[in-house]
């Protein structure tokens, strides 16, 4: 993607330098038909767009508005044509034992068919018409009415941008200054501003986003900004195309001898005898690494090679973690705490454990006390959400990796004293609001308070309407329909997309899927087994019918690549009224859409809820489960999804209604104006900070 296309992606910004005023025109028009071209896929120009496009010739308004559109429509998801297996979904949905009967008798009708289904056992999906689409897009947009725009449908507005290289550095300082941990998409598009822009933000507090910039610096021949020995390992895994994250183990390239030098003299001045400790945490990696460095062959970098020793076992180096660790199993807390104090971010991750093992809780608190200015503010909000959850514990413990992968268990720990807690939580609060900046004249969108903090990116890949995991948004309309998209890249790929229904106790279990079509308020738009020129299924949702109140949509992988391995892969959904009519798919209805990947074989992307006053919300959850390598069924993971998604829903997120509260308790008379909402309104004052869901991360205090 290229810098145009990123800053409107990520930004919803228009990037246009800035003109001279010319008389209306041609452009004129062309704007208008821009701006109606973009309607037609649920957004708008800016009063401020609109004007500078009229000014501009019609020529240049009509091929920026191709790319634009191109850009939007990906966005969201009308770049491809979505047509499912019934015709007339979501009308004319057949009982499911019906139409396996009607395929069936026509199969034995049909003496080819027949003669290819003999056998000790019968196989449904072998059925000749199964899984395979019986008419084209054409018959499918000809079998509906035109959708009837209402306006409720989502438009989201394209705001003016500023020049291209002030909107890209704009999203570049950005994305390296976010205090939180980037999608994986991000780390890419990090990468991609990282070699345009010659600037560089003064301080990058995360070490992935800090290794890709390094990248830049070694191939530049410029100074690299490290400060532990795994900086540099990240380094050498962005620079021979791997993972910076060390999720993943890399194959690392052959580096040119002037790397090597470098790699090894920032690996000589970060390697203290403290720091060596932290090698045993890779070890496999670090000796992979010395075999293309040959460490040996600089004398002049002897702590560098010492690094290369520890790895292989040469040289003892006790991690930090690890004499925790042991004076923890010896009892010895208040040297744990010690030790702790060295590293306040450890200290504050581990207070729990400290809590319950310590024989005095009061010097564990006046160790707190002394590391809370210390810490980060990330692991300070971090800290927050989880102690404001032991005052009321969920069903169960909810454990996620980066991948998105999760897992629960039933929580054992023994309760945090009271008056504990709440001395740990005034210090944070208070701690916290010092940090905020002062909003001066703050205006807050009542919808973004439900909204979790963006403390981790790692499992949400962008896409419309994203909103971190564990944020909550209304979800309006008589119609919910969601969808999965995939197109395989090699091999016969099965998606199937279900629903899992729970009443109030999570008990009581329906679905929707492939193996049941239709019920009293819910229709499955018929099963793809196969997607070489991509394949859509649809769940539709009557929302006033719905018998159950906690909808669980989940994307089973029944065959086939995985959603990383796919050629395209994702999910979104639409709310409508139902008297718009419209195709299955309609542009301007989709609230949501986001690309799936990960390594589970089961995708949890969301939950809708309905509350005590009958209104629906969804609940984000960004969740994958493990399932099994083939033939993964709704059927058999409901217990272990309804589990997973009741902790989740239980869970109490630390959200902004809680860092607005904050500081609207700071806020003075000052003449800056801060807003922070789903969008930018229009009319805000020049100069105003204005925090929306791509830019949330920016919230985060340092």
């Amino acid at each position: 993607m290229d810098l145009e296309a990123l800053v409107i992606a990520r930004r919803l910004r228009v990037p246009l330098d800035s003109l001279d005023g010319s008389a209306p025109g041609w452009g004129e028009v062309a704007a208008r038909q821009f701006d109606a071209a973009l309607l037609s896929v649920g957004f708008t120009c800016s009063p401020d767009l609109l004007d500078r496009l009229s000014r501009l010739p019609g020529e240049t308004v009509m091929d920026l508005g191709v790319r634009v559109l191109a850009v939007v429509r990906h966005l969201v998801g009308d770049h491809v044509r979505h047509n499912p297996y019934f015709v007339d979904f979501p009308a004319n949905v057949p009982d499911t034992l019906e139409f396996w009967a009607g395929l069936l008798v026509e199969a034995m009708l049909d003496p080819v068919a027949a003669a290819r289904l003999q056998g000790p056992a019968l196989n449904l999906l072998d059925l000749p018409r199964y899984g395979t689409y019986q008419h084209t897009y054409a018959d499918l947009l000809a079998a509906h009415a035109e959708l009837i725009p209402l306006a409720g449908d989502r438009i989201t507005v394209l705001e003016l941008g500023g020049s291209l290289e002030a909107e890209a550095r704009e999203l570049y300082f950005s994305l390296a200054g976010s205090e939180a941990p980037l999608a994986a998409e991000d780390l890419v598009t990090l990468r991609t501003l990282a070699s345009s822009c010659a600037e560089e933000p003064e301080r990058i507090p995360v070490r992935e986003n800090r290794a890709v910039i390094n990248e830049v610096r070694l191939a530049a021949g410029r100074p690299l900004l490290v400060d532990t020995v795994t900086d540099v390992l990240r380094l050498a895994c962005g620079c021979s195309g791997g993972d910076v994250t060390l999720t993943v183990p890399t194959r690392f390239r052959s580096f040119r001898r002037a790397e090597r030098r470098a790699l090894l003299q920032a690996l000589d001045t970060v390697a203290s005898p403290a720091k060596l400790g932290d090698v045993g945490r890779h070890r496999e990696q670090w000796k992979r690494l010395g075999e293309r460095l040959h460490p040996y062959e600089h004398p002049a970098f002897p702590r560098a090679a010492q690094v290369f020793e520890v790895a292989r076992g040469l040289r003892r180096a006790a991690s930090l973690d690890g004499r925790v660790e042991a004076a923890l199993a010896q009892s010895r807390t208040a040297d744990a705490v010690a030790l702790l104090e060295n590293a306040p971010g450890a200290l504050l991750r581990r207070l729990d454990h400290l809590l319950r093992t310590g024989p005095s809780v009061p010097a564990v608190l006046d160790a707190v006390e002394r590391a809370v200015p210390q810490a980060s503010g990330r692991v300070l909000l971090s800290l927050r959400e989880h102690l404001q959850n032991r005052l009321t514990p969920a069903a169960g413990r909810v454990f996620t990796n980066r991948h998105g992968r999760a897992w629960t268990s039933p929580d054992s720990r023994p309760p945090l004293e009271d008056k504990a807690l709440a001395s740990v939580l005034a210090a944070l609060d208070e701690e916290i609001t010092r940090r905020l900046p002062d909003p001066g004249e703050l205006t807050v969108d009542p919808d973004v308070l439900d909204v979790a903090l963006p403390l981790s990116g790692k499992a949400v890949a962008p896409g419309l309407g994203m909103l971190p995991r564990g944020s909550l948004s209304a979800v309006d309309g008589e119609l919910l329909r969601f969808f999965v998209y995939w197109r395989q890249a090699e091999e016969r790929t099965d998606y199937d997309l279900s629903a899992l229904m729970l009443d109030a106790c999570y008990a009581n279990p329906a679905h929707i899927s492939w193996t049941n079509y239709t019920n009293g308020f819910a229709q499955y738009s018929g099963d793809l087994t196969s997607a070489p020129d991509g394949a859509t299924e649809f769940i539709n949702i009557d929302l006033a019918a719905a018998s159950r109140p906690i909808i669980i949509p989940q994307v089973n992988i029944y065959a086939g690549e995985r959603f990383d391995e796919a050629a395209e892969a994702f999910f979104g959904f639409m709310t409508r009224d139902a008297a718009q009519q419209g195709a299955p798919f309609e542009p301007r209805t989709v609230r949501m859409k986001s690309d799936l990947r990960g390594s589970g074989r089961i995708a949890l992307p969301l939950v809708f809820l309905r509350g005590e006053d009958g209104g629906w919300r969804a609940k984000w959850l960004h969740l994958y489960l493990k399932g099994h390598p083939h033939f993964n069924q709704v059927e058999g993971n409901r217990v272990t999804a309804s589990l997973l998604v009741r902790s989740m829903v239980e869970r109490d997120y630390l959200r902004v209604g809680y860092l607005v509260d904050l500081m609207r308790a700071k806020g003075s008379a000052s003449g800056q104006a801060t807003h922070i909402g789903l969008q930018a309104p229009a009319g805000l004052p020049s100069g105003a900070r204005v925090y929306t869901p791509s830019t949330l991360h920016e919230l985060i205090p340092a």
